[in-house]
């Protein structure tokens, strides 16, 4: 299995809008404490997926619930409740139902860490934070610093001794909280004719008809994609999904040599054939 279980979940890209995917997630029953130990041990000891699913499918909402106290951070809420629900999927995986503890409990860790994780990764200043230290200074420089202006080489010195970094990250750091925003467009009562970015960043590919015509692509390489995968056998199947359609943790071809006892090279040459099978069939449904 994968670090996070592949079910189909609903997400909030794939029902339209946020509002609808609310209510869609608080349309699942609640379970009590008896039928989620009954499901949680039926996935741990039977691998049942099934039983995985109404698992997660019941605290989605706790999910969305979490989200609603990081949408400060200027990223997308969609994207957010995916990272959360990842998180949800990974405690399903990891959850003991006879600790005597609620999932719901022992999920809250699990939803928050992916989020974090991804406003991380995703924040541009936070960026640099990348330690514990760098953390710290992200957080307490404009505190630290004796004025408005630019720090001198003694206080730069100072203030990396006091938070345990290097001069040069506290160099850094300044520089990037003391860049300022540029403006996209001229302000209405500018008179001064200055080139600002919405001169040169006008992107062609939001014209109506290139977006239809992407649409559109999009649309057929996604059906040619499933219909070259239902063109596979199952064991070339499988070779394919755990290779290249995982979206962490891709399968090693020793791994899967040894999953059907063949070598490490006819794993790889059962991918070339797949693959080569595959683009056929794509090429064909794009171009019909």
């Amino acid at each position: 299995m994968s670090q996070a279980l592949a079910l189909p979940i609903p997400a909030p890209t794939a029902v339209g809008s946020l509002e609808a995917y609310v209510q869609a997630v608080n349309r699942f029953p609640v379970l009590s404490q008896e039928e989620e130990v009954r499901l949680a041990r039926r996935f741990r000891d039977e691998g049942d997926l099934e039983a995985a699913r109404q698992l997660i499918l019941s605290h989605l909402r706790v999910v969305v619930a979490i989200v609603r106290g990081y949408l400060g951070y200027g990223l997308p809420q969609a994207d957010l409740i995916q990272e959360g629900n990842i998180g949800l999927m990974k405690a399903v995986k990891r959850f003991d139902p006879d600790r005597g503890v609620r999932l719901v409990s022992f999920a809250v860790h699990w939803i928050r860490a992916e989020i974090h994780e991804f406003i991380l990764r995703n924040w541009r200043l936070v960026k640099v934070a990348t330690t514990k230290a760098q953390r710290k200074l992200f957080f307490n420089l404009r505190s630290l610093k004796q004025d408005l202006g630019p720090m001198n080489s003694t206080e730069v010195q100072d203030v990396a001794k006091r938070l345990g970094v290097k001069p040069s990250e506290v160099v850094e750091m300044e520089t990037r909280l003391s860049g300022q925003d540029v403006a996209l467009e001229a302000p209405v009562d500018d008179g001064e004719e200055g080139l600002h970015p919405i001169a040169y960043l006008a992107d062609g590919s939001e014209e109506p008809a290139a977006l239809l015509e992407a649409r559109e692509s999009e649309r057929l390489r996604g059906e040619g994609l499933q219909k070259a995968l239902s063109s596979l056998d199952p064991r070339s199947r499988r070779i394919i999904e755990a290779r290249w359609l995982r979206e962490k943790d891709p399968a090693t071809l020793h791994q899967l040599a040894a999953e059907f006892n063949v070598s490490a090279e006819r794993v790889r040459q059962i991918e070339q054939k797949a693959m080569e099978k595959m683009r056929r069939v794509i090429s064909a449904t794009v171009t019909a």
